[in-house]
């Protein structure tokens, strides 16, 4: 989605579950205005937080007009491929794509029994091979896309490219960098809110964020030995939010504890993470 876009507006981190949200990407071209709804992965949840993200990535599946199954062809299907193949197949109407993503790692000799097993989960869908880091058919991936759509009208203006709100993406930046700095399970018991985002000018950003652990340890380790990972953590945000933003960005970390805030109802909703309406929705 970032490389169609141009921009990045899903983070993107090698950390399994970094995808927590319904992401929307809108893609307008001269004969199609396309919208990508990049989903949380399903997998098995060990919390609330999980619960969420997986009704979120269900509920988005009967919903699209297209089903862009991406999978990772360097290696052979997994038991979460094989569950969420089953879902789409319950879609029996709705027009699938299996883009077989990272083709740029897969051994030439493992091209034919990797494609195959892929294509055996979902035998009628159509299929691309494909490098979103190298560009690799990216091109014949969106005429695949655009074919498969149906005709309808544009929903958003030809210059807007998402409908997430500046805050939401300032968050999102911020715990980009905390899982690009942490390990094991501390990055995932992360969450960031904007306390404060104020313009201090045509050339300055002024931006207060709390980020959110689930026990003292973990905060202790975000904070680091006098404050050196907090410090680089703020560094790499601020870096690329000054070039979001075309300002510089004076940005504000601080570091609390909210106990178990992953199994808590009330502290997710707090924290945004809302279970989407029932309901067909526009894609």
């Amino acid at each position: 989605m970032n490389a169609y876009l141009g921009e990045k507006v899903a983070i993107v981190s090698p950390k399994p579950q970094t995808t927590r949200v319904r992401q929307l990407g809108i893609l307008t071209l001269p004969h199609a205005q396309i919208i990508f709804v990049d989903t949380p992965g399903i997998h098995e949840p060990r919390n609330k937080l999980g619960d969420y993200m997986v009704e979120v990535a269900s509920r988005a599946i009967p919903d699209s007009d297209v089903i862009l199954f991406m999978v990772d062809v360097s290696r052979n299907p997994n038991e979460a491929d094989r569950i969420i193949a089953a879902k789409i197949k319950q879609c029996k109407e709705t027009p699938v794509i299996i883009a077989m993503n990272k083709s740029d790692q897969l051994p030439p000799h493992h091209v034919i029994s990797h494609t195959d097993s892929y294509r055996a989960l979902l035998p009628d869908a159509a299929w691309m091979l494909v490098s979103a880091t190298r560009g690799d058919n990216h091109d014949k991936l969106l005429e695949l896309i655009v074919t498969a759509l149906p005709v309808g009208p544009r929903y958003y203006p030809a210059d807007q490219l998402t409908d997430a709100q500046l805050r939401e993406n300032v968050a999102e930046i911020i715990r980009e960098k905390a899982l690009e700095a942490l390990h094991q399970e501390v990055p995932h018991s992360i969450a960031v809110q904007v306390e404060e985002f104020k313009e201090r000018g045509p050339r300055l950003t002024y931006i207060g964020a709390t980020i959110y652990v689930e026990k003292e340890s973990q905060k202790g380790i975000v904070i680091g030995d006098g404050g050196k990972m907090l410090r680089g953590i703020g560094a790499t945000a601020r870096k690329e939010l000054q070039e979001i933003l075309g300002t510089k960005v004076y940005l504000e970390l601080w570091v609390k504890v909210l106990k178990n805030w992953r199994k808590n109802e009330s502290a997710l909703r707090r924290l945004g993470y809302v279970a989407p309406k029932k309901g067909r929705g526009k894609k």
